[in-house]
């Protein structure tokens, strides 16, 4: 199933393998924010056509991973600190609204799924030490399991098919070591419980704080790199 649209089974093409080939590479920075992308180059490379690539760009261009001008051609997007931000304000609004559906609409046995899930996240050193919260894609992602929970499609198409790529291309970038990190986990464990307790309200609140705190979090380390760069 591509993460690219999660609500969809459909069998791999070479498409789809180009795809995900190419959308790890750009997230995990194996190529360059802000890299122009050479059609040719690609299709000799992955010994495709150029139809077949271009429906793999297609793609990433829908996760908002490159851009694509006429006469220009395409480049990886790059990482700004406002786009980042912005991007917070709209997760804030949607993920909490899909954790509000997940309390509506979460089965008992994705409940079940999503703490044990935790206590799989519980034993990770980096987390054990408050160093870092470091969370593997899709099904291994707390966010990514509440907003599938919601069982609302238009949610999922866009948090799940057109931000989660550009989320953690961010993440990624501007590292994973937080002094969040116990609090967050925390705060995970603080939302399924709401969630368990069919609270969307409150599911919706704690979504919502928790999304913020993370955005003041990555606002106070932008502020010590700035100062420490004029140091």
């Amino acid at each position: 199933m591509a993460l690219d649209n999660p609500t969809r089974e459909t069998p791999v093409t070479t498409a789809d393998k180009v795809f995900d080939s190419m959308l790890h590479a750009i997230v995990e920075g194996k190529i360059a924010a802000g890299s122009k992308i050479s059609e040719p180059e690609l299709a000799k490379q992955y010994e495709i056509s150029r139809s077949t690539l271009r429906e793999a760009l297609n793609r990433l261009e829908k996760c908002h991973l490159i851009e694509r001008k006429a006469n220009v051609g395409s480049r990886v997007v790059e990482c700004s600190i406002e786009s980042l931000l912005e991007i917070y304000v709209v997760r804030e609004a949607l993920e909490g609204m899909a954790c509000r559906e997940a309390a509506l609409n979460m089965t008992d046995d994705e409940i079940v799924d999503m703490k044990a899930m935790l206590d799989e996240h519980a034993k990770a050193q980096d987390l054990q030490d408050g160093v870092a919260y470091y969370q593997e894609e899709g099904d291994l992602d707390f966010h990514y399991k509440v907003i599938l929970g919601s069982h609302n499609k238009q949610l999922i198409n866009i948090l799940c098919g057109q931000l989660y790529h550009l989320v953690r291309m961010y993440r990624l970038q501007f590292g994973m070591h937080s002094p969040r990190a116990t609090r967050a986990f925390d705060e995970h464990y603080r939302i399924i419980e709401a969630i368990s307790d069919r609270d969307g309200e409150l599911a919706e609140l704690l979504m919502r704080r928790h999304i913020v705190a993370s955005c003041k979090n990555i606002k106070k380390k932008i502020a010590m790199q700035a100062t420490e760069s004029q140091a």
